[in-house]
């Protein structure tokens, strides 16, 4: 269970990005936060997963109050508890695909990690360097790294943005999948209505507060969607 109480944040001493947030977010549930451009959903999310800190506010994970853990707590707290997958792909470029998802895998002791590079489609460039990639390729490294990673909770901001249809629909039912055999929560950032219906709850932000929260009676997959 995350817990999220009137969270305040701005940059630079001007206008708050986000005004006040509170919710609560179901372990083992997949939410989807929806917003235009500038609503304020990506910072939202950088504060839930401890990327960033609160100017005021509490993000409880079950007891704990991440927005009052020291650097080097938070720290840790990231490494042993959340995965990442974001618009750009934060590959280290002197590495290679196998190498890049490894390191994911070696923080939960992971042994099965090449399955996972086999269901994103890059099993045979698995030895090839970001640098030999095209930048949907990346996006699924830098997706295979925080699956093997095995995440209790999974923060995507726009997995599929730089995918092509047929590759982000795979991508999507593959996280799908993963998160029906293994339970873990999603929490995925998007502008997208139509991946918005593959969610079990929603919640819509603009100018930087919650505008609504609702619950999707049925959850499309990634195939029924409009794209």
């Amino acid at each position: 269970m995350i817990e999220v109480s009137d969270i305040v944040k701005s940059y630079g001493g001007r206008n708050p990005v986000l005004r006040g947030i509170s919710l609560s977010i179901n372990e083992g549930d997949f939410v989807v936060i929806l917003g235009a451009s500038g609503s304020g959903k990506s910072t939202f999310l950088n504060i839930l997963s401890g990327l960033e800190r609160p100017d005021s506010g509490s993000v409880r994970y079950h007891a704990s109050d991440i927005a009052k853990l020291s650097d080097d707590e938070l720290t840790r707290f990231r490494k042993e508890n959340v995965g990442f997958i974001f618009q750009q792909y934060y590959l280290l470029p002197n590495m290679n695909v196998e190498k890049n998802v490894r390191m994911g895998a070696d923080l939960a002791g992971n042994m099965e990690f090449r399955e996972i590079i086999k269901a994103v489609g890059l099993e045979d460039k698995i030895k090839k360097y970001p640098g030999e990639l095209s930048g949907g390729e990346q996006q699924r490294v830098s997706i295979a790294r925080a699956l093997a990673k095995k995440p209790n909770v999974l923060f995507l901001d726009e997995p599929t943005g730089a995918l092509d249809e047929q590759t982000g629909r795979q991508i999507l039912a593959y996280i799908c999948e993963l998160h029906r055999k293994i339970g873990f929560t999603i929490v995925m950032v998007t502008h997208n209505q139509n991946i918005a219906e593959m969610a079990n709850t929603v919640i819509k932000i603009n100018s930087g507060k919650v505008a609504a929260v609702y619950a999707n009676e049925t959850q499309k997959t990634a195939y029924e969607i409009g794209w």
